[in-house]
């Protein structure tokens, strides 16, 4: 009996010490629930804090990021301009050529004779314009002494009718002697047509000369075969093998100049706008793990319409042979866009209803909302044409809390 006593009273102290925890959590509850609302409260009659930034004129810079591949100096492809017949090949994958050097040869066999053949026939013609200069010579002399003979036969006989001694028979046989020694020496006469040569004697030269000129073309095709390196560089492309048979206009090999190196970027129109030639700049090549100086040569004068970009190109002052083409690239400049200006942060600056404003904080805590018009932009600043002044404390953040005449807290931005 003593025993159930026993356990019943434990067990009612279980019960009151349970009881006793509810209620202390509940209290527990209710006082932090009182105490979040009171902070609460308290916060929002509490300032908007605000970073600030104060207006002071200075030199306000544009920077510029640049980048883009290496680029050399030149990259030629190289093809034979006729078809025909490998029968060497002088230059190897990575060798190094100079301007001049044979790099293939082609098959040369059928214009040789071809050559011969012209220059046989233009012979043969020059002979053939000889013998008819000396052939028209001879004949141009006959006739033209047979024409004087006749000439004065005629005449004589002519004044020997005037005077009743021959008759018009006989003059008439005369005349008609004349006149065909006169076609005949005519014709020669008219040959030259006011020319030192004939045209009976042209014509063969002509033919000589056609012939000559079929024979230098022919040799000029001849050299054409000899593939040759138009510059200094490296063979960096190679598809020639002696025996294949090369097709005109085929690429066979290419030549790649990296003695002088050149960066090419693509930029924004508002960056492009900028950037003049001549401008010192530092390139930095990731791939090598090096910087170089360089200056730009290059802005190009229109957008390419396909990227919408301009391209500018930036010249390496040294010669970079080690450097190869196609390497990333990056460099910067910073520009000078308006000398001692006042600017502001672009988040300072409110855009709302076609109207530009900034909160302007005055020394009492107390903002204003100020009209201001805007001049130059770059990434991250906005110059102040007029609303603002010298040594102004402008806004950065929680513009939206912001009202005319409100009080604020204010912290200085981040450099």
């Amino acid at each position: 009996m003593r025993h159930r006593f026993s356990e019943l009273k434990r067990r009612d102290m279980y019960i009151a010490g349970g009881i006793c925890l509810v209620l202390l959590a509940c209290m527990v509850y209710i006082y932090t629930g009182q105490t979040g609302k009171k902070d609460k409260v308290n916060m929002e009659k509490g300032n908007p804090l605000v970073e600030v930034y104060k207006v002071e004129r200075a030199d306000m810079m544009r920077h510029i990021a640049l980048s883009g591949q290496t680029v050399a100096d030149a990259h030629i492809t190289l093809a034979p301009k006729y078809s025909g017949r490998i029968t060497a090949v002088q230059a190897k994958l990575g060798d190094h050529v100079k301007a001049g050097d044979v790099l293939m040869v082609q098959d040369t066999g059928d214009l040789d004779w071809s050559i011969r053949q012209n220059q046989a026939a233009a012979q043969a013609a020059a002979a053939d314009a000889v013998e008819a200069e000396a052939t028209y010579n001879a004949n141009y002399i006959k006739t033209q002494n047979a024409y004087e003979i006749e000439r004065m036969k005629y005449e004589r006989n002519a004044y020997l009718f005037s005077i009743g001694a021959i008759s018009q028979e006989t003059l008439d046989s005369v005349k008609e002697e004349y006149m065909t020694s006169k076609a005949a020496y005519e014709a020669l006469d008219n040959q030259s047509d006011g020319s030192s040569m004939p045209a009976s004697v042209a014509s063969k030269q002509y033919t000589a000369d056609k012939n000559s000129y079929a024979a230098k073309g022919l040799e000029k095709q001849r050299e054409d075969m000899y593939l040759i390196a138009p510059r200094d560089g490296v063979i960096g492309y190679r598809a020639a093998e002696v025996g294949a048979l090369a097709a005109a206009g085929t690429k066979v090999f290419e030549l790649v100049d990296n003695s002088h190196v050149y960066v090419d970027c693509s930029l924004s129109e508002n960056d492009a706008a900028v950037l003049e030639t001549g401008m010192d700049v530092d390139v930095t090549i990731d791939a090598l793990g090096q910087s170089y100086t360089g200056k730009l040569v290059y802005v190009s004068p229109a957008m390419d319409d396909s990227a919408k970009t301009y391209t500018v190109r930036i010249s390496l002052d040294e010669d970079k042979s080690a450097i190869k083409a196609g390497l990333f690239a990056r460099s910067q400049i910073d520009i000078l866009q308006r000398p001692q200006t006042l600017f502001v942060p672009k988040e300072a600056v409110i855009n709302k209803n076609g109207r530009v404003t900034v909160f302007v904080v005055r020394p009492d805590q107390t903002v204003e909302e100020r009209d201001v018009r805007i001049g130059l932009l770059n990434d991250t600043q906005e110059e102040i044409i007029s609303g603002l002044a010298d040594g102004d404390v402008v806004a950065l953040s929680n513009q939206d809390r912001l009202k005319d005449g409100m009080t604020v807290d204010t912290t200085e931005a981040a450099s």
